[in-house]
């Protein structure tokens, strides 16, 4: 897939998914524009500014498979896997057109990039959108997405309070007493997005990942001042170290993937050596919550996915739904076998940060929460079905986690609920009420005039020959008395009922195990429990 960020804007306004605003907007009022659309919207006279901005871009499951060069939103999570098997390594390019402008050293001036603010109780503006590459003499490279919050015109904050590999990055520099050189390049691709928000074991590229989804190398370019690569294709790239400060300088609050408002955390600080972008770059705020619930969501799929492969769990449909925010809840539907309901929980409650696991069995819709609700509400036993694993890794911005000194990594209880039929439950319990004539009788087709055609009224002299002619069907076969009916279709459902109840009278019907109507000294008469 060769398209770069800008041309993917460009298919957007084609398929009518970005709109540009050409007036003059006051950038203290993009944030609130932004949530009120459904469209994406490009900003192009941002008042006291030259650089335009463009938000929300990857904010609707729609755009969002547009990202990726998909049909569907699910034929994501089969291009990520698909970069996790196959990863293509990256290319490397000596330059590219983000060197086009150049600003180093005092020339440095973050207050020149049209970086928006978005709540009212946010802490500075903060750059959302960079793809960050980092690199450490012993381990390597590693790529993620991290805010900063802008202080000065050369320095910044970066949220680092989750663990992750470019926590333990900056870590290792701080004990050493080192700056750790990391690039920021925004204005990037939605596939290097998505690449740089998986996360990858420790010595994974996730730029090789990116490439494995698009089927061609991320072309990487060496930055003039830090020791580390950017994406070549980005719009505007910053060269910056962190600084060995450690986590010691407040920083938010912000709008976080939660939907609330996160917290004053403590982090490093961010010293930005350069700037560089094309002649003519365009700034991409990311929108929070839902552009980065939209990116996120792919990952847990196939994180989830794995594990349950791992697992040897045959997996029909996972959701890792919205209310959950995309990080803490799945619900997963399996085709089960013998005690693989904990097993199923077992492994995706060790995926990522998820929190709550509903596993269900493969008749259950896993996108339809009334019937999620049904499995809990029908199938589990509280002491036998849920399962509770206490301190966990826990995500630090986890609203109902008590508060936690600085550099404390907190831990979490996780729940699994078995919402699957147990074993040694009689299916036919769970057989679902299936209304008769539900393939052919269509309500469509009676508002339009359909009428059927009326059966034969038995009188009262041939009733006992139709009774004895539904004796003899009996004999052969226990039915239900719907299917009664319908091999005696020919005559009226009110003859049927009355031949039925005069074998009743005469004490020639039972029912077999399952409610079928036989004759009662037949085989397939149920017996009285002793």
């Amino acid at each position: 897939m060769d398209e770069n960020f800008r041309q993917f804007l460009d298919r957007l306004r084609q398929h009518g998914e970005l709109v540009d605003l050409h007036q003059p907007i006051d950038i203290r009022h993009i944030a609130t524009l932004v949530d009120q659309s459904d469209k994406a919207i490009f900003f192009h006279n941002v008042i006291g500014y030259k650089i335009p901005i463009v938000s929300g871009v990857i904010r609707t499951r729609e755009r969002a498979t547009m990202g990726m060069g998909c049909t569907d939103f699910s034929e994501i999570e089969k291009r990520l896997a698909s970069g996790l098997a196959n990863p293509i390594p990256p290319t490397r390019v000596e330059s590219s057109v983000s060197h086009e402008v150049i600003m180093e050293g005092d020339e440095v001036d973050l207050y020149k990039l049209p970086i928006p603010m978005s709540s009212i109780y946010d802490g500075g503006p903060m750059i959302t959108a960079g793809v960050v590459v980092a690199r450490d003499p012993e381990l390597g490279v590693n790529t993620g997405i991290y805010r900063f919050m802008v202080k000065e015109r050369n320095l910044t904050g970066i949220d680092i309070v989750t663990p992750n590999n470019m926590r333990l990055f900056v870590q290792r520099a701080f004990e050493a007493k080192r700056p750790l050189p990391i690039s920021i390049s925004i204005g990037t691709h939605p596939i290097e997005l998505i690449g740089a928000g998986y996360k990858a074991p420790l010595g994974v590229d996730e730029m090789g990942i990116a490439g494995g989804m698009r089927g061609e190398p991320v072309r990487l370019a060496p930055c003039k001042t830090v020791d580390v690569p950017y994406i070549a294709d980005a719009e505007i790239v910053l060269e910056a170290e962190v600084l060995p400060t450690g986590w010691t300088y407040p920083e938010g609050r912000f709008g976080e993937f939660t939907w609330l408002m996160g917290g004053l955390h403590w982090n490093p600080l961010v010293r930005v050596k350069a700037v560089t972008m094309r002649k003519d770059a365009v700034y991409y705020a990311l929108h929070m919550p839902w552009e980065n619930t939209w990116m996120m969501a792919p990952t847990r799929y196939a994180a989830i996915r794995q594990a349950l492969r791992t697992a040897g769990i045959s997996v029909k449909d996972i959701n890792v739904t919205m209310g959950g925010v995309t990080f803490w809840h799945a619900v997963i539907s399996i085709r089960k076998q013998a005690g693989e309901g904990k097993n199923a929980l077992l492994a995706a409650l060790s995926v990522m940060d998820l929190k709550h696991i509903v596993v269900v069995d493969d008749d259950i819709d896993v996108y339809n929460p009334v019937e999620v609700e049904w499995a809990i509400a029908t199938r589990v036993q509280g002491d036998r079905d849920i399962m509770i694993v206490n301190n966990a890794r826990a995500k630090p911005l986890d609203p109902s986690l008590p508060p936690t000194p600085s550099g404390v990594i907190p831990t979490t209880a996780k729940v699994g609920i078995d919402a699957t039929i147990s074993e040694g439950i009689p299916k036919e319990r769970f057989e679902r009420i299936t209304y008769a004539y539900a393939d052919t009788a269509k309500i469509a087709d009676y508002m339009a005039g359909k009428g059927d055609a009326s059966g034969e009224a038995a009188s009262l002299k041939i009733l006992p020959e139709l009774a004895g002619k539904i004796a003899d069907v009996l004999a052969q076969t226990p039915l239900y008395f719907t299917d009664i009916a319908e091999r005696f279709s020919g005559f009226e459902f009110n003859s049927v009922a009355r031949a039925i109840g005069l074998l009743h009278e005469q004490q020639k019907l039972w029912q077999d195990p399952r409610g079928r109507l036989c004759l009662k000294d037949s085989a397939f008469a149920a017996k009285l429990p002793s």
